[in-house]
């Protein structure tokens, strides 16, 4: 049995503006191309009114696709999914930059912790913002949602970008090198801070194009505003504005 990829009935189906495709006998089409077929309504022949389904001796429909037109029943244990049934190796810049989204997660969570230890229940509640924006990030990418308004902690995009550039302006605090002798919830923000940072550039290498531009404008103009949260956030533990319980 041949399969017949997605590529192949864009090809053959001359984008879909002459058609028909017309599926041989013991040719296949893989769900992507049944999908992109469906998807620009083109019309497809088999011989003596087959279906891809049907036909006699055609193999069941592969569980799964992989982006270079592989059709497998087994997901192997060096691929992973990007979305729906679609595998990808699991060195992916689209992977990878789940796996930074999930370790700045993980980081906030420890920043929190840290807040409520000290008694910043305000910083506590600020860093639980942050962590649910953080975690709309990997809906964004798999579902192709976009980021939407950005509005943290009382603060709009812009306004998180002019107050973190100017903190003593807007906090009466200048900027500063984080101390070992600095409370321990500034420091597990900073640390936040910095994977914040690394999360962003993940991005940039997941999303680029091979002209250097994005497709996810979004999510990385998301990702850094939230580093620019979390450096006001330490802004404000170093002057003093947050209140022990």
């Amino acid at each position: 049995m041949a399969l017949l990829t997605e590529e192949d009935v864009r090809r053959m189906s001359d984008n879909g503006v002459r058609g028909p495709v017309v599926v041989n006998r013991g040719e296949v089409l893989t769900p992507g191309a049944r999908d992109w077929l469906r998807a620009h309504k083109v019309e497809v022949v088999y011989p003596q009114g087959e279906s891809p389904e049907h036909a006699p001796g055609a193999p069941a429909p592969a569980k799964y696709q992989t982006l270079f037109g592989a059709a497998l029943n087994n997901k192997p244990e060096h691929m992973t999914h990007l979305r729906g049934n679609i595998l990808v190796f699991k060195d992916h810049p689209r992977i990878a930059f789940r796996g930074w989204i999930d370790a700045l997660e993980a980081e906030l969570l420890l920043a929190q912790q840290a807040a409520a230890e000290e008694g910043l229940t305000a910083l506590e509640d600020e860093l639980g913002e942050a962590l649910a924006f953080t975690r709309r990030f990997i809906r964004c990418d798999v579902l192709d949602e976009p980021v939407g308004p950005i509005h943290l902690c009382g603060y709009t995009a812009e306004q998180l970008r002019e107050v973190s550039h100017y903190p003593d302006k807007h906090l009466g605090q200048p900027h500063f090198l984080p101390s070992c002798t600095d409370a321990h919830a500034l420091l597990a923000v900073n640390r936040a801070r910095t994977v914040a940072r690394q999360t962003e550039l993940a991005a940039y290498a997941a999303f680029r194009d091979a002209d250097g531009g994005v497709t996810r404008d979004d999510i990385i103009q998301g990702l850094n505003r939230l580093s620019s949260l979390l450096w006001i956030l330490m802004c404000k533990c170093k002057g003093g504005h947050y209140a022990h319980a």
